[in-house]
C-alpha cells in the first residue's frame, strides 16, 4: 500500500462540509422572516440559511430544551408518566400561555407533558421544571449545561418557558441542534409532537402548529411567540427516509410562519438528496498493521454516514484515504486511523474520521523485533 502521512485537517465528526457555492443549485427562497434555517438530520447539513447565528429570543421554543431534559428524567427513571405532581402557586399563576392547572387538583407527568407540548403551557412546563431541578432556577441550571453539552454555544436561558428576558437568547442553529437532539435521542417520547389538540380540566386547546393539518408529512414540532420573538416556528417533515427540521423565527404572522416554514420544507425535499455512503460498521479498507497480534485491521465508521447534495449530483462523488503510517499496535476500536475525503468536481465536499473497527493487540516479542527490523529497511 502507497504510504500516506496524516495531515493536520480540520475533521467535522460526520457531519460534511457546506457545498462549495457553485455547484449548481437552486437559489433557496427568501423568507419573510428575521432568521432562518434548514437541517436535514441524516447528513447535519444546513441546506439553507439566512442570520442563522444571530442571537434571537427564542419565545416558546425555549420549552424544546424543558422537553429534553423531562424526557431525559423519565429515560433515568428520575420520574414516571404516572407520577402524580404537585402544582405550586408559581405554576399555577403562570403567565402567558396554560394549561389550567390547579393546585389541589392532581396532575401527573403524562398530562404535564402534553400540557407543555401541545398546549404550549406555562404553567405545566414550571410545575416539570420544579420536580425535575428542585426549583425553576435548578431547573434553568440544568437547561443551560444540557446545551453546552448539545454545542449550543450561542443560547442562554433563564427560565423554562421562554418569557422575556434580555439574557434569554439563542439562535436558529442552536435551536436547530437542539430539535435534532429530541427526534435522535428521544424517538419513544418525539410523536407527542404530532398530537393536534388536547383536552385538560375540561378546556380543549389546539396545537398552535398549523402544518399539522395541511402536510401529512409534518410531525412536530413547536412553535413560539411573544411581542418581540415574533411567530416561530419549528417544523420537522419526514418524507421517505429523509427527515428535513425548518427552524423560521421572527415572522410577522401565525399563518405567515407556516406559509414560510412549508416553502423552505418543499425547496429541501426538491432539490437535495441525502446520499448514505457508508453503512455503520461497513469495512472501507483494510489497513497494514506493524507490531501487532494482526497484520491489518478493519477499518470505515461506527454509524451510518449520510451527504446532502443537489439533486442528481451524488453519482459525481470522488472518496480519498489518507492513512496514519505505519499504524503501530496497539489499536482500539473506535481509534481515528485516517482521513476520508469527498470531493466534487474537484473541490472539496466533506473531511471523515476513518476509524478502526476492531481492536488489534501487540505482537509477541519475535514479531514485534522483526516488524521493527522490516520498518527500519522499509
Amino acid at each position: 500500500m502507497k504510504k500516506f502521512f496524516a495531515l493536520l485537517l480540520l475533521f467535522i465528526s460526520f457531519t460534511a462540509l457546506a457545498a462549495p457555492a457553485d455547484l449548481p443549485m437552486a437559489p433557496p427562497p427568501q423568507l419573510a422572516a428575521k432568521a432562518w434555517l434548514l437541517l436535514d438530520t441524516q447528513s447535519g447539513q444546513a441546506l439553507a440559511e439566512h442570520n442563522a447565528d444571530q442571537r434571537i429570543e427564542p419565545a416558546s421554543l425555549t420549552k424544546l430544551m424543558s422537553a429534553y431534559l423531562s424526557f431525559a428524567a423519565l429515560r433515568q427513571g428520575r420520574i414516571k408518566l404516572t407520577d402524580t405532581l404537585p402544582v405550586s402557586e408559581k405554576a399555577w399563576k403562570a403567565e402567558g400561555s396554560r394549561m389550567f392547572i390547579e393546585p389541589n387538583k392532581p396532575v401527573t407527568v403524562a398530562e404535564l407533558l402534553r400540557g407543555m407540548i401541545v398546549q404550549s403551557g406555562n404553567d405545566a412546563t414550571i410545575a416539570l421544571a420544579e420536580t425535575i431541578g428542585g426549583s425553576e432556577a435548578g431547573f434553568v441550571t440544568m437547561m443551560n449545561k444540557q446545551a453546552q453539552r448539545l454545542g449550543m454555544s450561542n443560547t442562554h436561558f433563564v427560565n423554562s418557558t421562554g418569557l422575556p428576558d434580555p439574557q434569554h437568547y439563542t439562535t436558529a442553529r442552536d435551536l436547530a441542534r437542539l430539535a435534532a437532539a429530541i427526534v435522535r435521542d428521544f424517538p419513544e417520547f418525539y410523536p407527542l409532537y404530532s398530537i393536534k389538540e388536547y383536552t385538560y380540566n375540561g378546556i380543549t386547546q389546539a396545537n398552535r402548529n398549523r402544518l399539522l393539518w395541511t402536510d401529512p408529512t409534518v410531525d412536530g414540532m413547536k412553535t413560539g411567540h411573544t411581542q418581540n420573538a415574533g411567530y416561530c416556528l419549528i417544523a420537522s417533515a419526514r418524507r421517505g427516509e429523509r427527515r428535513l427540521l425548518s427552524v423560521v423565527l421572527d415572522t410577522d404572522a401565525d399563518a405567515v410562519r407556516a406559509m414560510e416554514s412549508q416553502r423552505l420544507l418543499n425547496y429541501g425535499f426538491q432539490f437535495f438528496d441525502s446520499v448514505r455512503l457508508y453503512a455503520k460498521n461497513q469495512t472501507v479498507a483494510k489497513l497494514k498493521v506493524w507490531k501487532g497480534a494482526s497484520n491489518t485491521i478493519k477499518t470505515g465508521f461506527t454509524r451510518d454516514v449520510y451527504l446532502s447534495l443537489p439533486r442528481g449530483q451524488a453519482r459525481d462523488i470522488k472518496a480519498s484515504l489518507t492513512t496514519r503510517q505505519p499504524l503501530l499496535a496497539p489499536l482500539v476500536a473506535g481509534q481515528q486511523v485516517g482521513t476520508v475525503t469527498l470531493t466534487l468536481n474537484n473541490k472539496p465536499l466533506a473531511q471523515y474520521p476513518l476509524l478502526a473497527l476492531e481492536s488489534v493487540g501487540v505482537a509477541n516479542l519475535f514479531g514485534r523485533a522483526w516488524d521493527g527490523l522490516r520498518l527500519i529497511f522499509k
